[in-house]
């Protein structure tokens, strides 16, 4: 069987490279106007989706612009419910009247990380997802917290979600942004990252610890000053590998 993979990319963030990402991509996850974004870059990422034909998503995270939503907050098990809701709802308003759809959810920043590793945020914002109309797909941090019980709950398409650009820990946990290793820049090394965790199922940790890991689909991020290359690379990399790629959901 041929290899199939899903390539994301958060955007709406002010990066400005949007519209050179979008061939590159299949899902889009947009930001909700809380860590970044507002109803007009909503907006405009939204028909950039739509004329390219990628899949959109909501990209809820924490209201702290200054630290683009990567500083962790105190957040309970209700507010972070909450606010996923409040943010999903927010863009598909925006959405219906380009007659728009949201398919999936993906956490930002430090919410995607404080989510994948505590039960009791998980279960509250699994819930939260559940309330949503229609029930959108979930991207998860794969191997977390968060996607044992997305999928336990037995209601959410679940998808997991790898990084071409990011170390991983023995736990299979990603390597904090604050330690100088977190990052990978070298394109060669996150291309094949990427094509082992496609083909072996598998991640090499910092520590040297091959890492079981599944993957549905890759997350591009698409605020560096290389995206736009590195997107392409990417991209035609595991097409010459013979890998399909294509939207999860």
């Amino acid at each position: 069987m041929t290899p199939v993979i899903d390539l994301n990319c958060d955007l709406g963030e002010g990066a400005g490279h949007d519209a050179e990402l979008m061939p590159f991509i299949t899902s889009a996850n947009i930001a909700c106007g809380a860590h970044a974004g507002d109803e007009a870059t909503m907006r405009a990422t939204l028909a950039l989706a739509q004329r390219h034909g990628v899949t959109i998503g909501a990209h809820p995270g924490f209201a702290d612009r200054e630290n683009f939503g990567r500083r962790e907050l105190p957040v309970t098990p209700a507010q972070a419910a909450a606010l996923v809701v409040e943010q999903v709802r927010r863009l598909q308003a925006v959405a219906a009247p380009l007659g728009a759809s949201v398919t999936h959810v993906k956490l930002h920043g430090a919410l995607y990380n404080m989510v994948s590793r505590d039960a009791a945020l998980a279960t509250a914002v699994v819930g939260a997802i559940l309330t949503i109309d229609p029930v959108p797909a979930f991207f998860v941090l794969a191997g977390s917290k968060l996607e044992n019980i997305a999928r336990a709950s037995g209601r959410i398409r679940v998808v997991a979600e790898v990084f071409a650009d990011r170390t991983y820990q023995q736990d299979g946990s990603l390597t904090p942004r604050a330690r100088a290793d977190a990052l990978i820049h070298d394109e060669a090394q996150t291309v094949a990252q990427v094509l082992r965790m496609i083909h072996e199922g598998s991640v090499r940790a910092t520590d040297g610890t091959a890492v079981p890991i599944r993957a549905d689909t890759v997350c591009l991020h698409g605020d560096g000053p290389h995206a736009v290359a590195f997107a392409r690379r990417l991209n035609a990399d595991l097409r010459a590998a013979g890998i399909a790629i294509k939207a999860v959901v």
